[in-house]
């Protein structure tokens, strides 16, 4: 099982609106893009009625199982803006984390820093490797963890993110089991990423998965309720070597309230595995380092693919115009933010990057369409647009102001270098002399 955990670092919506009174508070360029508020709200509310509850499950689990021939595991795909946030606001569940991971049964993945759009960037990918290593360096400073296994944004995947993974260090990367790219193939088996020595690549079962992340407390779903020995039975009656279960931790707590009884089939659950023999837990390194790659699979650029949405590719953050502008223009800042090389300008335009942004713009209608609105701070795409873009724009503002300071200063500095080897060669060979 993993659990991917990330909370954005959210802009705030009076800054369109109130630039000047922020000005004249003395509030940082940070403080005023970035609603701090807001963000400490959202996250306390989320960890009183999801982390702390999950963890405590999740610890109990552990502990009751940690003597079973099959003990539970689980293992975490955690951001950078989360675990800021966790030592700002709520530094308990850094604690509650390292202890999960001190007993062995939990494993972190490894991510980019600001569970961003980076692996999509054109060129040399670059920005992603430096989020990447950005990522492992807070995993063991806050955790005390080493990563081995990658889980990119929302499982966003391609060959080419596959070989920028590979030549980090990692051993395996997941993505969504989806039927386009697996063809006849099943989501339960071990696969090598095309392109690479020997990256291996574990697929998401999404349907077992949403069984629990979007149905469980459906009442109009045929197989409500959903009972753990029910739950345990599907698994057990999957073909196959493995079964990948990747979820939101939001799914306990947050998206099913505790009323649903949400953590009673959590806490079961394990009780329930341990009486099918043929099951058992396993984390990620785990199912890399034991099992056989059956094939290989390959996802070229132009089919990316995800586990957002029912089309389950890049379009929750680029389908439409609004989406697209809004990541042209991010991406194109790059060359001008590393010719600054300033700590605070290249902080802010890597939490701009933040996938929450353009996601929240999206268009979509029907079901997708209520989840992006679910997560959206937001009224509207458009509302979304209109923070995003008067951020960005004030930030474009200040880069380009930035870069053309440090321009002329260079053009100053090279005409004095050139008038100091002028004049030094006129002294080594004045006027007249002979060689």
């Amino acid at each position: 099982m993993v659990l991917e955990i990330h909370q954005p670092i959210r802009l705030s919506q009076s800054f369109p609106f109130e630039r000047l009174p922020r000005i004249a508070e003395g509030l940082s360029i940070t403080d005023r893009y970035f609603d701090k508020k807001l963000n400490e709200e959202v996250f306390r509310k989320v960890a009183r009625k999801c982390y702390y509850p999950t963890f405590s499950a999740l610890s109990s689990m552990i502990e009751t199982t940690k003597d079973w021939e099959r003990p539970f595991k689980v293992s975490f795909g955690v951001s950078g803006p989360y675990l800021e946030q966790a030592i700002r606001y709520e530094p308990e569940l850094i604690e509650m984390m390292k202890s999960l991971i001190r007993t062995g049964k939990v494993d972190i993945l490894g991510n980019t820093y600001y569970h961003s759009l980076a692996s999509l960037f054109p060129g040399d990918k670059r920005e992603f490797v430096e989020q990447v290593r950005e990522h492992q360096s807070i995993v063991k400073s806050s955790l005390g963890a080493e990563t081995k296994i990658f889980e990119n944004t929302e499982f966003i995947y391609n060959d080419t993110i596959a070989k920028v993974v590979e030549s980090l260090g990692f051993e395996g990367i997941l993505s969504e089991g989806v039927e386009s790219i697996l063809g006849w193939r099943s989501p339960t088996f071990l696969y090598s990423a095309m392109g690479t020595q020997n990256l291996r690549l574990l697929l998401r079962h999404y349907k077992l998965t949403d069984d629990i992340g979007f149905r469980f407390s459906q009442k109009s779903w045929v197989e409500y309720p959903l009972t753990a020995d029910k739950y345990a039975n599907w698994l057990t009656s999957t073909p196959g070597d493995m079964i990948l279960l990747a979820m939101d931790i939001e799914t306990f707590g947050e998206h099913h309230w505790v009323e649903t009884g949400i953590f009673e089939f959590l806490k079961a659950l394990p009780v329930e595995v341990s009486k099918l023999k043929d099951l058992t837990w396993a984390t990620p390194r785990e199912i890399v380092r034991n099992l056989a790659p059956l094939g290989i699979i390959s996802v070229p650029e132009q089919k990316t693919i995800s586990w957002a949405d029912v089309e389950k590719d890049a379009s929750a953050w680029l389908q439409n115009p609004m989406q697209r502008i809004s990541f042209d223009r991010m991406a194109a800042l790059e060359p001008y933010v590393r010719e600054v090389s300033r700590k605070e300008v290249t902080d802010i335009w890597r939490l701009l990057q933040q996938s929450d942004h353009v996601y929240y713009m999206s268009t979509k209608s029907g079901g997708p369409g209520e989840v992006h609105s679910y997560f959206s701070p937001h009224s509207s795409a458009a509302e979304a647009l209109v923070v995003f873009d008067s951020v960005l724009t004030d930030y474009e503002g200040r880069v380009g102001a930035l870069v053309s300071e440090n321009r002329k200063k260079k053009t100053a500095h090279d005409s004095d270098k050139s008038k100091e080897e002028t004049k030094r060669a006129q002294t080594s060979h004045p006027k007249g002399s002979r060689k």
